[in-house]
Formats: C-alpha cells, sequence, structure tokens
C-alpha cells in the first residue's frame, strides 16, 4: 500500500488521518505525518499508530500523495524546502485556502500532479463538505481524491478554479454562520430569562435536529424554502419572526457577507501570487 503524507498535522489533517484510517483506505503504517510541533507528533502516533517526522523530505521520500495543510503564512518556506524532492508520480493535494494551483506549480513543478480542495470543519466529526479541483492529476488520481474525503463527509467536484473561492465562502467559512446564529439565539433566550444551561440545551438541540430535518429533506428533494414554509404558519409565531428578518434585509445581509468571503478568498489568491511574482 503507498504511504501518504501531512505536511502540517493540525486539527483538519487529525480528521483526515482518523477517516482513512478508520475507513480501512489505510493502514496507520502507512500514514506518515510531519510538524514542526514534536508534542503534536508524539499525540498523533500514540493516538493512531501512524509514522511521524519532523523532517519535511523524509515524509516525501515515503509518500505517492501529499497533503499540504500547513498554514498558508507559511505555505512558500514549505514549498522550497520540498522542491525537486517530490517522487515520480506524486499526487500532491493541498488544502490550504488562498493558495493558487498555478502557485503551486511554479514552486514544485509544472509537471507535477496537483488537486487543490476547500474542506470545511466538520471533516472533524465525519460530516465535512469539500469542493475538488483537478489541475492537471489523472482521472484515476482524481478518483482517489474523492475517495479520500468521502472518508470524512460529502465531496463536491467542480471543474473552474475560480469557484473554488465562493466554495470558501459557502462551505469553508460556512459552520462559522451557524455557529454565530447559535451564539446569537442562546443570548437572547438568556435576555428572556432561560437559564444558559437550558438555553444551550435548547438551542444545541434545535440546530441538530434542524440539520438532521434538511439532510432527510435534501435526499427526497426538498429545498429549505420548503422546510421553512412548513414550520412558519399563517399568523403565528415564527411568521412573526420571519417579518422581522425580512424587513431588516436578511438575505440582502447573508449575500453581503458571504460575497466578501469569496473576495477575500480572492484577495488572498493575489496576494500570495504577487509574493511568488514581485
Amino acid at each position: 500500500m503507498d504511504t501518504i503524507g501531512f505536511i502540517g498535522s493540525g486539527n483538519m489533517a487529525e480528521a483526515f488521518i482518523k477517516g482513512i484510517i478508520s475507513s480501512g483506505m489505510y493502514s496507520p503504517t502507512s500514514v506518515m505525518a510531519s510538524d514542526i510541533r514534536q508534542e503534536r507528533l508524539t499525540y498523533l502516533a500514540e493516538e493512531y499508530g501512524i509514522q511521524v517526522t519532523q523532517d519535511n523530505i523524509e515524509l516525501v521520500n515515503h509518500s505517492k500523495v501529499v497533503f499540504l495543510s500547513v498554514k498558508p503564512q507559511n505555505m512558500a518556506k514549505m514549498l522550497d524546502g520540498i522542491a525537486g524532492k517530490l517522487k515520480e508520480g506524486v499526487l500532491v493535494i493541498s488544502i490550504a485556502a488562498g493558495i493558487t494551483t498555478s502557485y503551486l506549480h511554479k514552486r514544485l513543478g509544472e509537471n507535477i500532479q496537483i488537486i487543490r480542495t476547500m474542506p470545511n470543519t466538520p471533516a472533524m466529526v465525519d460530516e465535512g463538505a469539500t469542493g475538488i479541483f483537478n489541475s492537471n492529476a489523472s482521472l484515476q488520481a482524481l478518483q482517489k481524491t474523492v475517495d479520500l474525503f468521502k472518508a470524512v463527509g460529502k465531496t463536491v467536484v467542480i471543474d473552474s478554479e475560480d469557484l473554488i473561492d465562493a466554495v470558501t465562502a459557502v462551505s469553508g467559512s460556512g459552520p462559522a454562520y451557524f455557529f454565530l446564529l447559535m451564539e446569537e439565539m442562546v443570548r437572547s433566550a438568556e435576555e428572556m430569562g432561560i437559564p444558559t444551561d437550558a438555553a444551550e440545551e435548547l438551542v444545541y438541540q434545535t440546530a441538530k435536529g434542524a440539520g438532521v430535518l434538511a439532510k432527510q429533506a435534501y435526499a427526497r428533494g426538498e429545498s429549505p424554502a420548503e422546510l421553512r414554509r412548513k414550520v412558519t404558519s399563517p399568523g403565528g409565531t415564527t411568521e412573526a419572526a420571519m417579518r422581522i428578518f425580512r424587513e431588516r434585509n436578511f438575505s440582502g445581509i447573508v449575500f453581503a457577507a458571504v460575497g466578501r468571503a469569496r473576495d477575500r478568498g480572492r484577495e488572498l489568491s493575489r496576494e500570495v501570487d504577487q509574493e511568488q511574482n514581485p
């Protein structure tokens, strides 16, 4: 079995390590992680039985699939360190926001197979949503990437890299939008006199239930708008709340926020590319 290596071993990398091992795609001995933090590597080795190293060159020498899971600001130095050291036929998968495939090719070589992805944090509980863009990898490599990300959730393959920034804005950043709504619902409940522990229990369970209900409805071809209409009785409490949302232009706020997140992704990409070509 080929070895898969993770350069950078934070929470997202751990989610994938856990997912691919539990799914049987890789055995622990076929997984390697590198990181500058020895304590993090010790934890991963003890928790999952994988190979670990602080030497990225050692990792790429052993890996047919290399995950780039370092922070974007640390990407340039890391890429310079492994350039020219990758194995023949290697597949490089990036999960870094704002790092374009053209940037990666310039650093690593035009012939290197590169796939850019944008997962999200629910991957840590095997409920991730990942957008995948194939720069120049084979169909076999693309399918392998899809299978890897299916181990931690759902995947969507897109045919334009320009759309990755939109994917980042919608699903990459998306969990934070839901968490913000939950945060404000808890605060509102507290201000109306509900004890904090009760408020949190009500909001967390409501969020979970709504998510499960929406997932089941999606499988039936039912939209969120249809679900909303079903719970909104004429003249009732939900309709009263919906009226406030409409009056305060809730849809416009969401559109503007998601659009700004997309634009910031584009800005980050340009900043990185300008660093490559000052």
